[in-house]
């Protein structure tokens, strides 16, 4: 699918990853427009990637036929004002990565009727093994979707979300989710060293069975009730530790994270309005 000339707006660590991944897979360097106000930032790109650079998200925003708006929430209001009579002319397929912000804020922000995508990676996007979750409005045609998909898909796993109200759970689920895993990292090397283990050991059997464990979700197919089923053996250490996050109501404190989460993001998006 070709997704040639495409504008960032917002030159950060996401898009740097995402114009990584592009142009990794085959995008023209030259074919990819970048608006970012700090100089040093748009020489680095320039450095690194070869791409066009502009302090002007007004000019930038003129070269391409998709539009990465990859700035921070609080101020795309802002900037898609100054971007709206370029959307009205251009008609632009419009991807945004901005946390909180509706579909419906976006098209109005950008004067009215056209082709949206909300996207929302994660921050292992930064190393090309992230996900993200992507939902697009009526106007957005097929070739479009299939546009969104080649952008987002640069950086690693797509999945498609029809009903834009669950965006917010995707948020808390996959956009959140880095977090948590880094809080049980945390909670693991600590209780690991609790019990007299070097604390580079410690470090080392935490990351290699995380990572362990995640390959093998991803590779083995099996669910993971499954997976866990077959590591804890009756009456074994395994299953002392089961039971005991279970008897501290883990599921449930899990349910509770994703639920505030998921909250807290319906809630800013009506603070946007």
């Amino acid at each position: 699918m070709s997704t040639d000339s495409i504008t960032f707006i917002g030159g950060g660590n996401m898009a740097r990853s995402l114009i990584a991944g592009l142009v990794r897979q085959g995008t023209a360097p030259g074919n990819i427009h970048v608006a970012e106000p700090v100089a040093e930032l748009r020489s680095q790109l320039t450095t690194d990637f070869g791409v066009k650079t502009y302090a002007s998200a007004t000019e930038a925003a003129a070269q391409g036929a998709v539009w990465v708006l990859a700035v921070k929430p609080q101020v795309l209001r802002d900037v898609c004002a100054s971007l709206a009579d370029i959307a009205q002319a251009k008609a632009p397929l419009v991807v945004s990565i901005a946390a909180g912000i509706t579909s419906a804020q976006l098209l109005r922000w950008l004067g009215g009727a056209g082709a949206v995508v909300r996207a929302m990676p994660n921050t292992p996007a930064l190393l090309g093994a992230g996900v993200t979750g992507l939902f697009a409005t009526s106007g957005v045609s097929a070739e479009q979707r299939g546009q969104a998909d080649t952008v987002l898909a640069s950086a690693g796993r797509t999945v498609w979300i029809e009903d834009e109200a669950r965006m917010d759970a995707v948020t808390a689920v996959s956009g959140s989710g880095p977090a948590y895993v880094f809080l049980l990292a945390e909670a693991m090397e600590a209780a690991g060293i609790a019990q007299g283990l070097p604390a580079d050991a410690a470090r080392t059997l935490v990351v290699q069975t995380l990572l362990g464990a995640s390959r093998m979700l991803d590779e083995s197919g099996e669910a993971p009730t499954e997976l866990r089923r077959r590591v804890t053996s009756p009456n074994g250490t395994t299953q002392a530790a089961i039971e005991s996050f279970q008897g501290d109501d883990f599921e449930a404190i899990v349910a509770r994270a994703i639920d505030a989460a998921t909250r807290r993001g319906q809630a800013l998006s009506a603070a946007n309005d």
